[in-house]
């Protein structure tokens, strides 16, 4: 009898519910897919099964520029308002989405959704992070640079995974410009286990935070139940790890200007708004961040030259002169490697083509909605735009703009292409570690190019991309081999 009368009740909500979603809806005029307009669900599969990157190019090309994709939320590819939703003094705060990364860390620059205190935080800590900065510590960044080239050196003639080695190469950049010390991982030709907890906290999180109310769950019940929740690994493990090489880093001293040497000064200074919770959670956010996004972002440079080995001919030309003129150190400076327009192209290129992040950035919509392409989107909902979706438009990066052409960097004015440049995000919000990164695929990449001749060991087949917020490539199989030309 209880079973009748709750079928009775349920039957009509949820046809009530479907028809409000589908023709009453403020979003109801927007398309999409079907079951995206009821549930997030849409966006939890693709979270889980980790191609969001292709589903959101694939709903677009489907759709157009306004695509709903949760029951209130709207991916956006109409470049006009990005300015407005992305851009400095924008009113858009970040979504829910970022609690779960955030968790219940009071400072972290990513996950912070309060505009007000993100500013504040942002300042704080900006300095240390500056390019300016950072080239008092590119002779370390060339000490890792020195140990990869010797390591390619003693595996020459074999077939390797670069995309691995990139990652251990990324890593301990991090321990050098950070904590003055490097994590050892290219010397022990492996990790410690830190990649597998890094992934295992992308993967889980990435779907938790589509519908954060699982995360908030589940971290009520920990002390029942304990810890099952990967993401975790980011507050808990990783933070752990961070927490342990801040301490030893403090102990031991040095006499580098590294990046904790910098927050050191600020938590000295302003205890009160800089405790020694933020700089862990800074240095938490160097490992975490900073090594997936650049490994990601070099091997995709790395992939597309061996993909395309005309464009990997005319880099290698570039280098040879400018070597052949005595304009080339080794490893290659960042000041040499900012010079060299065919560099630049192609690492501007290859981040177009795969951006390290994978997912729209998700904005809610303030008091006064938005308007987008004749649709008004009201206060509360939530919007967003994906770099895989934004650097396809053909519109800034020309008919092609699907395929790899590092030429179209040096055609033409180049404003509108930078201006759209989104693998970094953008306005208040740009990666902090932005420089870090540009930092060090500056010098390793034409210093690589420099002393060996990379092939792929089966030109034929393609990598595998998975999407878990950030991208996690596999399959770069690489044949690493001594240049014919003496440098």
């Amino acid at each position: 009898m209880l079973n009748l009368i709750f079928a009775a009740w349920l039957v009509p909500i949820t046809i009530i519910y479907v028809v409000y979603q589908r023709f009453f809806h403020p979003l109801a005029k927007i398309p999409g897919p079907f079951w995206a307009s009821l549930t997030r669900l849409w966006l939890t599969k693709h979270s889980w099964d980790g191609d969001m990157h292709e589903a959101l190019v694939s709903v677009h090309k489907k759709y157009g520029k306004l695509v709903r994709t949760g029951p209130n939320e709207v991916s956006i590819a109409d470049l006009r308002v990005m300015k407005t939703i992305y851009g400095a003094g924008s009113k858009f705060r970040k979504s829910d989405w970022y609690s779960v990364v955030q968790g219940h860390r009071k400072f972290d620059l990513f996950g912070e959704r309060n505009e007000k205190v993100h500013a504040s935080q942002r300042k704080l800590v900006s300095r240390p992070y500056a390019m300016e900065v950072l080239k008092d510590l590119e002779p370390y960044v060339d000490t890792a640079v020195e140990v990869f080239m010797r390591k390619m050196e003693a595996l020459k003639g074999q077939t390797i995974d670069m995309g691995n080695w990139i990652a251990l190469f990324a890593f301990d950049v991090i321990g050098e410009v950070t904590f003055s010390k490097s994590f050892g991982f290219m010397e022990a030709e492996q990790d410690d286990g830190s990649f597998k907890a890094i992934h295992r906290a992308l993967e889980n999180g990435s779907w938790m935070a589509q519908i954060p109310s699982t995360f908030w769950i589940h971290d009520s019940l920990i002390p029942y139940v304990g810890n099952w929740c990967a993401i975790n690994n980011r507050h808990v493990g990783v933070r752990d790890f961070a927490a342990k090489e801040v301490s030893s880093r403090k102990v031991r001293g040095t006499d580098r200007k590294d990046i904790l040497s910098k927050l050191f000064t600020i938590h000295d200074e302003k205890p009160g708004e800089f405790d020694q919770n933020g700089v862990i959670s800074m240095a938490t956010s160097n490992i975490f961040a900073g090594t997936d996004t650049t490994a990601s972002s070099t091997r995709a440079i790395v992939y597309y030259l061996l993909k395309n080995p005309q464009y990997k001919e005319r880099l290698v030309h570039e280098i040879d002169e400018l070597r052949a003129q005595g304009k080339l150190s080794d490893p290659v400076s960042l000041a040499q490697a900012d010079s060299m327009p065919y560099l630049q192209a192609v690492m501007y290129e290859a981040l177009r083509c795969t951006p390290a992040v994978g997912y729209v950035l998700p904005r809610v919509v303030p008091s006064e909605g938005l308007e987008v392409d004749g649709h008004f989107i009201p206060e509360g909902s939530t919007v967003g735009m994906s770099a895989w979706v934004v650097h396809k438009d053909k519109g800034v990066y020309g008919e092609d703009a699907e395929v790899f052409r590092p030429d179209r960097w040096l055609e033409g004015d180049p404003g509108d292409k930078k201006r759209f440049f989104f693998s970094f995000g953008g306005g208040a919000r740009l990666c902090i570690g932005k420089n870090i990164s540009w930092l060090e695929m500056s010098k390793l990449i034409p210093t690589l190019f420099m002393h060996y001749d990379l092939e792929l060991a089966d030109p034929a087949k393609e990598w595998t991309e998975k999407s878990f917020f950030l991208m996690i490539q596999k399959g770069l199989e690489v044949v690493v081999r001594p240049r014919a030309t003496k440098v």
